[in-house]
């Protein structure tokens, strides 16, 4: 079994995409509707599905598909899942509805950004705008059985990012807005790929912070305690980040020499880079594109 029970009426797939394990969550609420919360991409939808199998859902009682933005490990399988689910509706920020539809112009950027790694997400296929409901702030969804699901807009990682709070849990669901958690090590590692705004991140944070979670689930990976001060700690990452960038800049480091700088000197993620670096997938989407980001960012903020 891949299906964990985490909370109330509350489920936790392991999509084990490209046969890893602990990289990409799909959750499940199950109330007298239920809702999927990411879908991961197109590659992992047969894990998915089994999964809906393991805790005895079956396709048709799917009402909602709730996607925290349209990469391609978070909503690259909409709508190959949607075949599957006959009366399932995806909710999806406005700026992310245009490419649900049409996929084209996400694939290929996403193949220049990720190499690689986009062929083991899989190729997206189009979601259909009849079966979308583009959501806005403060959007509740309610579930039955004590469970309703209300959207937060929360820029930063993305333009488009949504994060869910689920009140019968107390639990955010914050997709890539507050990083990416290493339950084994108890280490949050940023999710902060160009074009990234670390300011707009930080007041994003603040938001869900103001909800008093009690619990974080991350898309990559997993249910974590804690969850104000573990937003807190991850805004004095995107600080500390920021400043080794803009230091290093300053005295002419390149690109790589500047990645090692960043690694070396957050001594918080120091036991996980070594793993990190071990898995193709993660050595690309959160040791380079994250770093790039606030690269990126401060050249941008000198020109």
């Amino acid at each position: 079994m891949h299906t964990t029970k985490i909370g109330s009426n509350l489920f936790l797939v392991d999509l084990q995409t490209g046969g890893f394990r602990k990289l990409i969550s799909s959750y499940i609420l199950k109330g007298k509707e239920t809702l999927i919360v990411e879908t991961g991409p197109t590659s992992s939808i047969p894990n998915l599905l089994s999964g809906l199998q393991e805790i005895n859902v079956k396709p048709e009682a799917v009402t909602y598909i709730a996607l925290t933005h349209i990469h391609l490990d978070h909503a690259g399988g909409a709508g190959t899942l949607l075949k599957k689910l006959p009366n399932a509706k995806i909710i999806v920020h406005p700026k992310g509805a245009p490419h649900l539809k049409n996929p084209a112009v996400l694939w290929e950027a996403s193949k220049k950004t990720l190499d690689q790694t986009a062929e083991i997400f899989g190729e997206p296929e189009p979601v259909p705008e009849e079966r979308m409901i583009v959501a806005h702030e403060n959007m509740s969804f309610d579930l039955g059985d004590g469970l309703t699901l209300t959207t937060l807009t929360t820029p930063g990682h993305a333009a488009h990012n949504l994060s869910f709070y689920e009140q019968l849990n107390r639990g955010v669901f914050p997709g890539d807005s507050a990083g990416a958690y290493l339950a084994e090590f108890d280490v949050v590692f940023p999710t902060t790929p160009p074009p990234f705004r670390p300011d707009i991140a930080v007041a994003s944070l603040d938001k869900l912070i103001s909800l008093n979670p009690k619990f974080l689930f991350y898309s990559h990976f997993g249910k974590a305690t804690d969850a104000v001060n573990r937003l807190r700690s991850y805004q004095e990452q995107i600080k500390l980040w920021l400043n080794l960038v803009q230091e290093a800049l300053k005295r002419g480091e390149s690109d790589a020499s500047i990645r090692e700088t960043v690694l070396r000197e957050d001594k918080s993620i120091r036991d996980v880079v070594a793993m990190l670096k071990t898995n193709p997938v993660q050595e690309k989407t959160l040791i380079k594109n994250s770093i790039q980001g606030f690269i990126n960012y401060a050249k941008n903020a000198k020109s």
